[in-house]
């Protein structure tokens, strides 16, 4: 069992004092923690076009940004950043580390991001809108949190809840990991509800209007008008299952640039591929953005949860797990791999 990532306090203590109230600075979280990816894999993973990637550099009281992929990277000596994100998807220790962070639903982790600092780097003072886990990696940052400073050695840990102003700089050459959660908005959600209702089919009708006489005010909307588009819209009907569905495929959803590699071989575990999202919610499933019906949904829920079981435990969903392994959803490994 891995020791608590917040000290003396449990998971369960940390959400109830800290998760989206006030931030928190845990000494040696993981200890002896010496990273999972150097700065020349992170620059190769910069220039690949699957991949987020972005690098800042600071000129002054400047900060000038650049967007990958890149076509060549040279790495500047100071007051200069690299961040990668989703490093989670492609490589398999940074999904593990994500995977530490578990007492948090599944729908709610994002990514993690790397980021990779030269003396004087960082990205400026800034708010997230979402809640994050900086974590330490080789190299020092002093962090810059309200009214308190912090120096960050490898292996520590400060957790900021969304809204709370903080500036990262490195006092040497160091590397921060990001670890990201998703909070969608109102807006965005909605926009997406109502798209998979048009794809659902929303209700479709022509206006017509052939008793339609000369009009004196051509700029007013006409009642009739008002009262098709009313009758239209007060037609669209969903309900809390629609909507666990709808939240089921669109937050399993791998993002655009994610790829899946056709797997192949045996072994005596099954483990879902880092980029695979499996949710639930009662008997209804969903993998990267799609819906499945299983005959044996305990099984799926353990492996969704676990993200790896016995492959003897999943003969009853043999066809399905050769149908994902063919799609690079899952793979077979000799042995698990402890996260």
């Amino acid at each position: 069992m891995q020791a608590s990532l917040f000290g003396t306090l449990s998971p369960r203590e940390f959400m109830r004092r800290h998760w989206q109230k006030r931030p928190l600075f845990v000494r040696r979280a993981v200890p002896g923690f010496a990273g999972v990816i150097d700065k020349r894999a992170l620059a190769a993973l910069a220039l690949r076009d699957d991949v987020e990637s972005r690098i800042v550099e600071r000129r002054g009281r400047r900060w000038q940004t650049a967007h990958g992929p890149f076509e060549k990277i040279r790495i500047k000596r100071t007051n200069w950043t690299l961040l990668v994100s989703g490093v989670n998807l492609q490589v398999r220790a940074a999904d593990e580390l994500l995977r530490r962070f578990s007492f948090v639903p599944q729908a709610r982790l994002d990514d993690v991001m790397v980021s990779y600092a030269a003396p004087g780097g960082g990205v400026g003072p800034h708010v997230d809108s979402y809640d994050v886990f900086l974590l330490q990696g080789p190299g020092r940052r002093r962090w810059r949190v309200l009214d308190k400073k912090y120096v960050c050695e490898p292996g520590d840990l400060l957790y900021l809840p969304p809204g709370v102003e903080h500036d990262g700089v490195a006092l040497e050459e160091c590397y921060t990991y990001s670890i990201g959660f998703r909070a969608p908005r109102g807006a965005e959600l909605a926009a997406a509800f109502l798209d998979w209702l048009h794809e659902r089919g929303l209700p479709d009708a022509r206006y017509r209007d052939p008793g339609l006489a000369p009009v004196l005010h051509p700029a007013r909307l006409p009642q009739e008008m008002i009262r098709f588009a009313f009758r239209i819209l007060r037609r669209i009907r969903f309900s809390k299952g629609d909507v666990a569905d709808f939240l089921g495929r669109y937050l399993s959803a791998p993002k655009p640039q994610v790829v899946f590699r056709r797997s192949a071989g045996t072994g005596a575990w099954v483990e879902l591929d880092p980029k695979t999202q499996i949710l639930y919610a009662g008997a209804r499933f969903f993998i990267n953005g799609e819906p499945v019906s299983v005959p044996q949904p305990r099984l799926l829920r353990e492996l969704a949860d676990r993200r790896a079981l016995d492959a003897a435990r999943l003969a009853p969903l043999a066809e399905l797990v050769a149908e994902w392994q063919r799609a690079g959803y899952l793979h077979y490994t000799k042995k698990r791999r402890d996260g």
